[in-house]
């Protein structure tokens, strides 16, 4: 662990990563060319759609020593401030529509937009477990094409994250415990109950959905692919861990499309919730027990979905594991937008991308891991803004609004 005015990061580089690697039969089988674009054809189609925008931090990139920091901003994305919104919302609409095929019914997501089946979807729940972002994108999916929703949050989660998901419609059902362990609970009512989990955590038995899920974060790809300057491509990829279905999905897209040619991929964790990292560290799943506490609430998984292990097992160069105070100082630094950079209002989980690339700069040793240099030029993403805005306000010591009005 190295340690840097006490601020914690940890970092080694994969000893199975394979830049030559082809992306092999089994890791397209989990997402592929074919699939991201069905999720961008449909999500593109929805009310409120906008590519969410990419944002090039010069004053960052000079403070980093690298050539570029480019930014995609998913805080506003269609008004729920996460890249969530594109995962679960999209997996229920097509739990829907299949539910409705097989009973003979042909749909589309404008006829469900319409009520055009309300009686019949209104007899269908649909349900998951959350810290937050993937259960409000699941509830808010729910309300668009009609279904019902129920909620199931652990104790840490805050208030203001269950209010923003019960504004939706949803049942909200408090857990005892952590993120696993509402997982669990979530899975036992839904056998008992007849209810269709949308999970973002692929488990034995249950990995269909949790596939559909990362189809729609592949969207970020494709939209970043027409964003980024032409002939440029980012040499360096710093994504969220959490359960690492959203750092699978971005990065085996890029591998799908450029092989060796794609960014080296930093896997970013708090040091209290790095299922990831120790899964890296012993080269098969781990899970990881306790509380997991930490401000990056969204990242307080245990387990590493088993369906995305496939590709950050020998796709992940580097596995890394900040301290919650490199997140807030990201968070900080965001806001503050100094020497001209574009002020961003990124939530505890989304500054981790930047928050690990603050510890890569201020650590010499995580630096040469991660092989960062003058030409390097990187993209990370800012996967959720302020979801709950009295913790948000509470860290930054701002408001958001107040952010974006200066």
């Amino acid at each position: 662990m190295e340690r840097v005015g006490g601020l914690e990061a940890r970092a080694f580089a994969n000893p199975r990563a394979d830049r030559t690697a082809r992306f092999r039969p089994e890791q397209a089988a989990v997402i592929n060319a074919r699939a991201v674009h069905a999720a961008h054809a449909e999500i593109s189609r929805w009310p409120g759609y906008a590519p969410t925008p990419l944002v090039s931090l010069p004053a960052l990139a000079r403070e980093a020593g690298v050539a570029q920091v480019w930014c995609k901003n998913e805080g506003l994305r269609f008004g729920l401030g996460s890249f969530k919104a594109m995962g679960g919302s999209y997996a229920v609409l097509r739990h829907l529509v299949e539910h409705l095929r097989t009973s003979g019914h042909a749909v589309t997501s404008a006829d469900l937009i319409a009520d055009r089946f309300r009686e019949r979807t209104a007899a269908i729940t649909v349900t998951s477990a959350t810290d937050g972002n993937h259960g409000r994108s699941v509830a808010w999916g729910a309300q668009l094409f009609g279904c019902r929703c129920v909620i199931y949050m652990h104790a840490g989660v805050s208030v203001g994250r269950v209010r923003a998901i019960e504004a939706f419609g949803a049942d909200v059902v408090r857990v005892q415990g952590n993120y696993d362990d509402s997982v669990r609970v979530c899975a036992d009512d839904a056998r008992r109950l007849g209810r269709q989990v949308i999970s973002d955590t692929a488990y034995p038995g249950y990995t269909d959905i949790p596939r559909t899920v990362m189809h729609g974060y592949g969207v970020m790809v494709e939209e970043t692919l027409t964003q980024m300057p032409a002939g440029v491509r980012p040499t360096h990829l710093f994504v969220q861990g959490g359960c690492g279905g959203f750092a699978a999905a971005i990065h085996g897209r890029f591998w799908e499309l450029w092989g060796a040619d794609r960014p080296r991929l930093t896997v970013v964790e708090p040091v209290r919730a790095d299922c990831v990292y120790r899964s890296g560290e012993a080269g098969h799943p781990v899970a990881v027990r306790g509380g997991l506490e930490t401000v990056m609430g969204g990242l307080a998984c245990g387990e590493v979905s088993m369906v995305a292990w496939p590709i950050l097992d020998v796709g992940t160069d580097v596995f890394m594991a900040i301290g919650d105070d490199w997140a807030i100082r990201a968070m900080q630094r965001l806001a503050a937008g100094p020497s001209g950079d574009l002020k961003i209002v990124a939530g505890e989980a989304g500054a981790a991308g930047v928050g690990g690339l603050m510890a890569s700069v201020a650590t010499e040793s995580i630096r040469r891991i991660i092989g960062l240099d003058d030409h390097s030029r990187v993209l990370t993403i800012i996967s959720e803004g302020a979801t709950d805005e009295e913790v948000y306000r509470t860290i930054v010591g701002r408001t958001p609004t107040d952010v974006i009005a200066a």
